[in-house]
């Protein structure tokens, strides 16, 4: 199976819509460089997810927490968490991700796998587990995603029972050291949950207009203050920092999706200046949005010809 880089989207309450891998192999790879690392916007899903530096340093953001990861450290992300990646600094990045459904490696709910193994993961306190190769067991966690990604890239006869092999290893791992929850999240974490994807929505709903933070507020019926301080603590920036996130990331899809004038897609993703929209572009994409679209239009037409059996120009 091929890797692809990930071309995630979300519904307005943040859910991925993408499906990963298909209905009788339920598994992705994902492959992210130091440009598509940035371009993955919150999300959250009903399979798992492992992460894996290979070169560079992110942050992953995890429901409330958050941690910089440099190359041979990793992450499990469990079912139904808000999370998102982010390249801190300019150099190169190679990350590797693999998302798949529970049950390629619990079988039915029925089964052993699922019932001892798998739902005390499911269950676990954290929403994410955080590994590193200083730690024994976390190394051979490392390892197993590892085969699991290995297996799926060089595609040989029974790959696919090499990569259950491999996560099912991690899952094992996971279990034995990841203490289950002794009792469900509390409300507060809940209600949590429930007010910054409803914030998420709205932005999502009403971002290519004027937005305050008092708007933003009003959507999950909270204060301004508390607006700040869930948004402080679920994504790590302030709501109006995520809005301009947001509005940039539309921006570039539609400066590689359509030939509208750049001015018209600056006020389409809520920039009534086009001085100001240009600025915020290149801080976010270190380059102005006619640069942007050059370079990706003269890369497509690479791709184009190379898939054609032609030269690459440069």
């Amino acid at each position: 199976m091929a890797f692809s880089l990930c071309n995630s989207i979300t519904d307005r309450q943040s859910r991925e819509l993408v499906r990963h891998g298909t209905p009788p192999f339920p598994l992705a790879c994902y492959r992210h460089d130091s440009e598509s690392v940035n371009a993955v916007p919150w999300h959250w899903h009903d399979e798992l997810e492992t992460v894996l530096v290979k070169k560079g340093r992110v942050t992953v953001f995890v429901e409330g927490e958050s941690r910089e990861l440099g190359p041979g450290e990793g992450c499990f992300v469990t079912a139904g968490a808000l999370h998102h990646v982010r390249r801190e600094r300019e150099e190169p990045v190679d990350l590797h991700s693999m998302v798949f459904h529970p049950r390629l490696v619990g079988g039915s709910m029925e089964s052993v796998f699922w019932q001892d193994y798998l739902q005390p993961l499911l269950s676990a306190a954290n929403r994410c587990v955080w590994l590193s190769e200083g730690v024994p067991w976390e190394r051979e966690a490392l390892e197993a995603m590892e085969t699991a990604w290995r297996a799926c890239g060089e595609e040989q006869p029974g790959f696919e029972f090499q990569a259950r092999e491999g996560l099912s290893r991690l899952v094992f791992l996971l279990s034995a050291h990841c203490p289950a929850a002794k009792k469900p999240p509390s409300e507060k974490a809940l209600r949590e949950g429930e007010r910054i994807k409803a914030m998420l929505r709205y932005i999502e709903e009403h971002y290519s207009g004027e937005l305050t933070v008092a708007q933003i507020a009003r959507s999950a019926a909270v204060s301004e203050s508390e607006c700040l301080r869930c948004f402080r603590n679920m994504i790590g920036a302030a709501p109006i920092q995520y809005v301009k996130q947001l509005r940039i990331r539309r921006a570039a899809e539609l400066l590689e999706s359509t030939e509208e004038a750049v001015a018209a897609i600056g006020a389409a993703c809520g920039f009534q200046e086009m001085s100001y929209f240009s600025r915020t572009f290149r801080a976010l994409k270190g380059c102005t949005p006619s640069r942007y679209r050059e370079e990706r239009r003269a890369a497509e037409a690479v791709c184009r010809a190379v898939e054609n059996g032609g030269p690459a120009e440069k």
